[in-house]
């Protein structure tokens, strides 16, 4: 896909935001319908949440703050035109929802990671919305706002990160109650270390649950490895 910056004879036409940036680099993606695909991550700092099995606490401080346009441009210094916005919780900065749309604009196929937490309602339309329901072990199941789940469409996916059975049970529920696999594709995740994937593998086949499993790609690949 070819990217080009929204550039004019004034230069850049981008807001003159600026982001906490935790990180930004390129890996292969390791979750969603886009798992093994080359993309360009940007780790945007801080997150309201708290989850119990959070496997990246390190972007909920530090980074640097840096200008729109210039994250635009180290994006699209990759040559790659998959892109995907993370966290912490990148909705909780105001100037994300420009950058996304200023990804966008530059030609870049779009998705974004969020917690559920917060509302997706002015997300740029051409970004794919990776939503969260977070279930009850991870200790944040109050904080999901619902009324986002009637907005998701067939582009964006909804993930469940289960760490035992009350967890599957619980999610199971929701898609039953909401209708979630008429909306979206659906995702079912185990947390490292708590459930083990081929028992939720087997929960998921013995229910004919419509979601697809996955496990997190780059961890298999590297570990909890930064930057990978």
């Amino acid at each position: 896909m070819k990217v080009t910056p929204a550039t004019g004879a004034g230069g850049p036409r981008l807001p003159g935001a600026t982001l906490r940036i935790n990180e930004i680099f390129l890996s292969l993606q390791g979750e969603t319908s886009r798992a093994g695909l080359l993309t360009v991550f940007v780790r945007l700092t801080g997150c309201p949440l708290r989850c119990v099995w959070c496997d990246t606490e390190y972007a909920f401080s530090g980074g640097s703050s840096r200008p729109l346009a210039e994250v635009v441009a180290a994006v699209l210094a990759f040559g790659v035109g998959r892109v995907c916005v993370t966290g912490g919780e990148p909705l909780a900065q105001a100037a994300c929802l420009p950058l996304l749309t200023a990804l966008c604009d530059a030609g870049c196929d779009v998705s974004l990671e969020t917690s559920g937490a917060l509302d997706i309602g002015s997300v740029d339309a051409r970004v794919s919305r990776i939503v969260d329901l977070k279930a009850p072990a991870s200790g944040e199941v109050a904080r999901n706002h619902w009324p986002n789940v009637e907005l998701l469409t067939a582009q964006d996916e909804l993930k469940f990160v289960l760490a035992d059975r009350a967890d599957y049970d619980w999610a199971c529920a929701q898609i039953r109650e909401h209708r979630l696999d008429q909306r979206c594709p659906l995702l079912m995740s185990p947390v490292a270390d708590r459930l083990d994937p081929p028992t939720l593998a087997g929960w998921m086949i013995a229910d004919r649950i419509p979601a697809r499993f996955q496990l997190q790609l780059h961890k298999q690949l590297w570990g909890n490895m930064r930057g990978k």
